[in-house]
């Protein structure tokens, strides 16, 4: 072979490699966007149970009414970039995923491509309340998900009496270790965490003990809660006005003195609150929003109390479009959350000498005493909603909170450090379009901090505990997750 055949050859082969590594080179992490997305919603594979026969025999449509296929146009239609389906386990559910759900999920993938769709399940925690499971898109995801289901979920067991042993603290701890040996990591997040609360701070079946209990077993795996849990339709009638009687509660937040507040579960809702409390002791622990979909709130066949995906609440990650990136975002915490198509981008950057950056979920290094430059922008569209408003934010909270480390009280759910350390209104901000851009300073301290934001459409100062039957649509709040700050 000549010199120059050879020296071809070489190029031919050379040529795609420089191809690749000019897209890898391109794509950088500023190059991200914001995709919407919903990690929390159900299709008819969330079977109810025909119990005259032994196992149980599932039956489809049951506990939720779509298809995968129309859960993800309709996530198209509302804006959805990403989705996750999230069935719930049950009897022998674990063969369903494996041999049909999973089977239409492909099938829904090549239907409606334009939506990154996950395979995941609504994972009963043994000894706790349901938790989002999100499996890495692989090849072999289907049979990932059928061990960890027909192995650890708290209801995959079909004999009577149940076996006290699946709803136990042990079996988690081992579905937690058997997650975290995964070569291809999945991530959890605690599902509507108060919704068996009795009252402000008391808890029910998730105890801020075991949400602590959960990220230190497995921090990589066990990431976070829903901020805002689904089921905000609860209140609404067929025609989009106000239920009759005393109404739903959103969220479905049925007990006296423990509804969601501004729409969000008090973990997250309360400044200085559970969520705070975790930050507090340096936690990269998250928060997600989901429709938690099963039917639709204006459905003829069965009414429901539920959004469709995206029409109300919206997780935005900060990623690729690839299903690679948006779970990275995801347990990375590149996430804000907002209500009613309240804002759609959200931007908070704080920086430090001599030239540090950091963005939502990220840590930045700063000298004892500097002050840290905050930036906060975000777009506040002149569109209307799926409400049909146009709705306006009327304010951004700046919270700061001191990260102290983790203490001994296991249960603790104050942070005493975190608090409110600027309101901005309109006048505080300059607008460019449908942008608004907020300038300030956190000044210098000699510890570790972190700093989030979170923004209204009303002019209520904290969020309020919500009313049987109030209109969710009047009440909308958004959150970021935080940036930490390390003093050096």
């Amino acid at each position: 072979m000549s010199q120059e055949s050879m020296s071809s050859r070489r190029l031919v082969w050379f040529l795609p490699v420089l191809a690749v590594l000019g897209l890898a080179l391109s794509a950088t992490p500023r190059d991200r966007e914001w995709l919407a997305g919903d990690s929390h919603i159900h299709s008819h594979w969330s079977s109810g149970y025909d119990r005259s026969v032994s196992p149980p025999r599932p039956i489809k449509g049951r506990d939720a009414l779509y298809s995968t296929p129309r859960n993800a146009a309709m996530a198209r239609q509302f804006g959805l970039r990403w989705m996750v389906t999230t069935d719930h386990g049950g009897p022998n559910h674990a063969q369903v995923n494996l041999t049909q759900a999973h089977r239409e999920l492909t099938l829904s993938r090549q239907l409606v491509p334009e939506v990154l769709q996950f395979y995941g399940m609504e994972l009963n925690m043994p000894g706790m309340d349901h938790h989002t499971l999100i499996i890495p898109q692989t090849a072999d995801e289907a049979a990932v998900l059928y061990e960890i289901e027909s192995r650890f979920d708290a209801n995959e067991d079909w004999a009577l009496p149940r076996d006290p042993r699946r709803g136990s603290e042990a079996l988690r701890n081992a579905a937690l270790q058997h997650m975290k040996g995964l070569e291809a990591l999945p991530v959890l997040f605690a599902n509507h965490p108060s919704r068996s609360a009795r009252a402000i701070g008391r808890y029910g079946r998730d105890e801020p003990w075991e949400l602590r209990a959960n990220n230190d077993l497995a921090p990589e795996v066990y990431r976070g809660m829903e901020g805002a849990p689904g089921h905000q339709a609860a209140t609404l009638s067929m025609s989009g006005g106000r239920r009759g009687g005393t109404g739903g509660l959103r969220g479905r937040y049925q007990n006296a003195e423990a509804h969601t507040l501004g729409g969000f579960d008090q973990m997250t809702a309360i400044v200085g609150g559970v969520w705070d409390t975790l930050l507090g002791e340096g936690r990269r622990f998250w928060i997600v929003a989901s429709s938690d979909s099963h039917f639709h709130y204006a459905d003829p066949v069965r009414q429901g109390s539920d959004f469709w995906p995206g029409e109300f609440h919206k997780t935005y990650v900060r990623a690729h479009p690839t299903y690679e990136d948006v779970l990275d975002g995801l347990r990375q915490g590149r996430v804000f959350v907002a209500a009613g198509g309240l804002v759609p981008e959200l931007d908070v950057t704080a920086r430090a000498r001599p030239g540090g950056r950091a963005e939502l979920g990220e840590t930045l290094s700063v000298a004892r005493g500097d002050d840290v430059a905050v930036t906060i922008r975000f777009r506040d569209p002149s569109t209307p909603n799926h409400y049909g408003q146009n709705p306006s934010v009327q304010r951004v909270d700046l919270i700061v909170g001191g990260v102290n480390g983790r203490g001994g009280d296991r249960n603790a759910d104050r942070n005493s450090t975190t608090r409110v350390v600027e309101r901005f209104g309109p006048s505080a901000w300059v607008q460019d379009g449908e942008y608004r851009i907020i300038e300030t300073t956190v000044p210098g301290a000699s510890g570790d901090r972190y700093l989030r934001v979170r923004g209204t459409s009303t002019e209520d100062p904290e969020p309020p505990m919500d009313e049987p039957g109030e209109n969710p649509w009047s009440d909308l709040w958004f959150y970021s997750n935080p940036i930490f700050l390390d003093a050096m």
